[in-house]
């Protein structure tokens, strides 16, 4: 099968209008090499690019997106730990000082393990992996009298909340942070209207920017 043509398209745009208008600093990053300060987290959802979403420059940001934006628990067994490895380079090697969560509505991820869906294939991939959430729905509650949509948004954001408790599970990253030298932060998007809003770390409210002040 030929590449696909829109790709074909979109690079070409690209060639012909950021590439051209950055290109100085796409040399910069080629031979200085990254150094972002900002790691995020987010899910591989192709409506959340965090790129897009904070209009990021080249190298300005470390991104990682697996489905629903989970972070697992620091477990060192000798197996393969992709977000745990994106962890390790941001923190030790890039040496990142603000790490992101980056939620969002209308997660299928979320969904998924909320329905408690038929696998979609027998190894079950994305069961298994959303299983890693269920701290999440115990913080969440259960629906009582809630619609099915908002207790939907409730899971999305208390999965972000448990990503960050997890995060804190890494030795070093949590020195880190008790230092001062790291610091972390939810997100979340809302798809539909586009709306950001960002996690008060004090009573764990999802506050939207355009309600934030400068200071702040």
């Amino acid at each position: 099968m030929p590449f696909p043509h829109r790709l074909v398209e979109g690079y070409r745009q690209f060639a012909d209008g950021r590439l051209r208008h950055e290109q100085d600093r796409y040399r910069e990053l080629a031979e200085a090499g990254q150094s972002p300060e900002v790691m995020v987290i987010g899910c591989c959802d192709s409506r959340v690019s965090p790129e897009v979403i904070f209009d990021a420059r080249p190298g300005e940001l470390f991104v990682v997106r697996n489905v629903a934006n989970i972070v697992p628990p620091y477990e060192p067994d000798g197996h393969a730990h992709g977000v745990s490895a994106a962890l390790e380079f941001g923190v030790a090697a890039l040496k990142v000082k603000h790490i992101v969560v980056l939620g969002h509505a209308r997660c299928g991820g979320v969904k998924a393990f909320a329905e408690n869906a038929e696998p979609l294939s027998p190894g079950d991939f994305i069961g298994n992996w959303m299983r890693l959430m269920a701290p999440a729905a115990e913080k969440a509650g259960s629906q009582d009298k809630l619609s099915w949509a908002d207790y939907i948004t409730r899971l999305e954001q208390a999965n972000v909340a448990n990503s960050l408790d997890n995060l804190m599970t890494f030795p070093r990253l949590r020195k880190l942070i008790e230092r001062g030298s790291v610091m972390t932060h939810g997100a979340y998007f809302a798809v539909a209207t586009g709306e950001l809003s960002v996690r008060d770390p004090q009573n764990g409210e999802f506050v939207p920017v355009a309600r934030m002040t400068d200071r702040e």
